[in-house]
């Protein structure tokens, strides 16, 4: 059974602005570093992936 704060949890994704911060790549785990918060998330270097963990 799926808790009712997971369904509204959403995941940064490329062209979002979440903030400063280390985010893991969903899909093969490269790790960027957003150093400002109008920095926007890029799609993946490695594998072009577009959604992203926040590490801290």
């Amino acid at each position: 059974m799926v808790h009712s704060y997971l369904k509204h949890k959403t995941m940064p994704t490329k062209g979002e602005k979440p903030g400063k911060g280390t985010y893991k790549c969903k899909k093969c785990g490269k790790e960027i570093t957003l150093d400002s918060a109008d920095d926007a998330l890029p799609n993946c270097p490695v594998c072009n992936h577009t959604e992203w963990d926040k590490l801290n």
